[in-house]
């Protein structure tokens, strides 16, 4: 962390390389294989409403199951730079690890944004269609066009105080929506404001566009990593990006079983993005082991 850069894509990692900075908002995906995306065909998850108790100001004592499914997932990360949260939606119990360590948020930003922008109301099928491509294909092109025109730190800050968010900030610098800073913690919190507080139309909009997330992102990376790794049984929205010159973010936050909302942020070092998609891939698994379907 604190590398003075984050960069996405094949064709912005060659330029950094050979000395180019790149220039306006710049997106936070990863690098990737570049073949076209094909469609998931996740199970069908709900979206109903849940327990209109939100998570308490302090973490509830967490159940012996909750906490030993986490330690598992621990113990399988080993020295993995990993921030994980664990919040049963039909409760409000709470488990984790790390889980109120700021990371940077990668994609997981548009998230923020979007929800922003679903509360303003009425929102233009122009920005709907941004919408559902920034949750769905993780498409920065799309996120780029949000942030600049709905006032992307500001809708973070907007976004943050609805929900409760306690370490979810804009970034220092307001062109770099990759660098938000949140937690685990906040993430779980997100998706509980999600499934709760959220109007009906909004709520199966957003759980609709994060459901049919291709195995594919639009810049070529591959998302079938963490909750969306095959068989999970989850929707999650993912990030990843790059901070040179050795770090990959890498993250997925989401809801699992249609009772647990689970972050997990991890920052992996020395390593190719495959590898680090398995390793933290591995950790979900080792989670969901623990967890009542």
């Amino acid at each position: 962390m604190g590398k003075s850069r984050w960069v996405v894509g094949s064709a912005l990692v060659a330029a950094l390389v050979a000395g180019c900075a790149p220039v306006g908002p710049v997106s936070a995906a990863g690098s990737g294989p570049g073949r076209v995306a094909a469609p998931r065909s996740p199970e069908p998850l709900t979206a109903g409403t849940r327990s209109s108790t939100p998570p308490g100001t302090t973490t509830p004592a967490p159940t012996s199951v909750l906490s030993a499914a986490v330690a598992r997932a621990v113990a399988d990360a080993g020295d993995l730079d990993l921030g994980l949260a664990v919040l049963d939606l039909d409760t409000g119990e709470h488990a984790g690890h790390r889980d109120d360590v700021p990371f940077r948020s990668a994609s997981l930003s548009k998230l923020l944004v979007a929800l922003d922008v679903l509360a303003e109301g009425d929102v233009a099928d122009e920005d709907r269609e941004l919408l559902r491509r920034a949750l769905s294909d993780s498409d920065d092109e799309a996120m780029n066009a949000l942030w600049t025109s709905h006032d992307g730190p500001g809708a973070v800050r907007r976004t943050a105080r609805r929900a409760g968010l306690a370490a979810t900030r804009p970034p220092e610098d307001p062109a770099q929506w990759g660098d938000v800073e949140t937690t685990a913690d906040d993430l779980v919190r997100l998706y509980h404001h999600v499934l709760t507080d959220l109007p009906a139309a909004d709520r199966v909009f957003v759980v609709g566009a994060l459901s049919t997330a291709p195995g594919t992102a639009a810049d070529g990376f591959d998302q079938s990593f963490g909750l969306l790794a095959p068989d999970v049984g989850a929707y999650a929205k993912q990030g990843w990006m790059w901070y040179f010159p050795t770090d990959l973010y890498l993250h997925s936050a989401g809801v699992l079983h249609g009772r647990y909302a689970v972050a997990l942020l991890s920052v992996h070092s020395d390593t190719t993005a495959a590898d680090a998609r398995t390793r933290l891939t591995g950790v979900t698994r080792a989670l969901v082991a623990g967890l009542p379907g």
